[in-house]
């Protein structure tokens, strides 16, 4: 069988989890394939919010398998919290989650050189969650990270204490933080003792002996594709492959193994942190965007920058990912709004493009809007996409057109009922 992919198209925050829980009950497993405990994942069942920064969002389908891939970064103390969570929602999950040995940790050292960095970047700040991630990420690219798999090894306190000793010396070379080292450390390990409770997978065959066996596979990433490490907005990005090249080194698979790619937009578009957003709205509306979306970081509880979506950026991250189809989320955000706003185009260098420049950071650019009338009444007793009001199915009609891509669902709202095939 192959591996479906699910990621956002944007700067994060498009509803991944919520689609990935829809989706999962067609699936055998569920697997994460990059990022750590900086994203999160918000899931609302039975009037309930669930929020998951590790654990894949299959997890609260009772048949489902959850694998935590080696190309995601784990925060022992945060895992816990979401055990912690699941735990007390009855969730039965310690026969279905499974992490891959060969899975980064994040150590408390971590944490506190990441908060001492940014910190010391004053008003250069790239907008780091503090979750440890970028410094995790570093270590394993720099072969001096911590692994799942130690975890089990005679010598891990040795280990850490190497690991340890490394970052302080580099924390060292930025101003003074307040980070009580000595807690931390303490609730680091009790929590590994908790973890050591999951089961220890090489990923890598298992997931490929899943496919052998026919089973079906659903990949889930984190973040957007537009913090990639590569082809985001860079220096303004995570630290890992967001886009669905991501899932053959985060998962173990090859390529060939890959069919859908199934990108996440909103109808809208949010950023989280610093960085260029071309379609950002300083003003009213913007505002107006924020609150009427609850538009707050599930992580970090930061205030999201809003705007109106960008076909320029959509089409850039369609291509990369190679996207077959899209779903568009929370458009009942736009009910009250009397006129929408689409960027067709950039406009930079004295040229009209949707061409992304290279320096999209320094570039000033100047999104070129096209406009439609809003529908003006509340989308929350829709129960198919034919019931949506005319202007709202245009609306959908139009970005199909811009984007080429099939538009394959449309939700309405965070509940799993308030989504439904276009």
């Amino acid at each position: 069988m192959a591996v479906d992919v699910i990621l956002g198209l944007q700067w994060g925050d498009e509803g991944k989890g919520k689609i990935v829980d829809f989706l999962a009950e067609k699936y055998d497993l569920v697997c994460r394939f990059q990022g750590g405990p900086n994203a999160g994942h918000t899931i609302k069942i039975d009037g309930k919010k669930h929020v998951l920064h590790t654990i894949p969002s299959g997890i609260f389908r009772p048949d489902i398998i959850n694998v935590i891939g080696n190309g995601v970064v784990l925060d022992p103390i945060t895992m816990v919290k979401e055990l912690k969570a699941l735990e007390d929602s009855d969730i039965d999950y310690l026969p279905r989650l499974l992490v891959s040995r060969k899975a980064h940790l994040i150590v408390p050292t971590h944490r506190y050189l990441d908060a001492a960095s940014e910190a010391a970047k004053g008003l250069s700040k790239i907008g780091s969650t503090l979750k440890g991630i970028g410094p995790a990420y570093m270590d394993k690219t720099g072969r001096n990270g911590l692994r799942v798999g130690d975890l089990t090894a005679e010598d891990f306190e040795n280990k850490y204490k190497i690991i340890k000793e490394k970052h302080l010396g580099l924390i060292r070379l930025y101003p003074e933080i307040d980070f009580d080292l000595e807690y931390e450390e303490e609730n680091f390990f009790e929590c590994i003792e908790k973890i050591k409770s999951l089961t220890f997978i090489n990923s890598e065959y298992y997931v490929n002996q899943a496919l052998t066996d026919g089973k079906t596979i659903l990949a889930e990433g984190a973040q957007g594709s537009m913090l990639d490490i590569d082809f985001g907005t860079y220096p303004y990005v995570t630290s890992s492959n967001t886009i669905s090249a991501g899932v053959c080194s985060g998962l173990g698979i090859a390529p060939n193994k890959v069919r859908e790619v199934i990108g996440i937009a909103k109808a809208y578009c949010t950023r989280v942190g610093s960085g260029p957003f071309p379609t950002e709205l300083l003003e009213e509306t913007g505002e107006k965007l924020r609150q009427v979306g609850k538009e707050f970081g599930a992580t970090t509880g930061r205030p999201r920058r809003c705007g109106w979506i960008d076909i320029p950026q959509l089409l850039y991250t369609i291509m990369l990912n190679g996207v077959t189809q899209i779903v568009i989320t929370k458009l009942d955000v736009l009910d009250t709004f009397e006129e929408i706003s689409v960027a067709a185009h950039y406009a930079y260098d004295g040229r009209t493009t949707n061409e992304l420049p290279f320096d999209i950071v320094d570039k000033n650019i100047d999104p070129q809007l096209i406009h439609f009338e809003g529908w003006n009444e509340s989308l929350d007793h829709i129960t198919s996409f034919d019931s949506l009001p005319q202007r709202a199915r245009d609306y959908i009609g139009q970005l199909e057109k811009l984007l080429k891509t099939r538009i394959s669902m449309v939700s309405t709202g965070p509940e799993r009922e308030k989504l439904f095939v276009s």
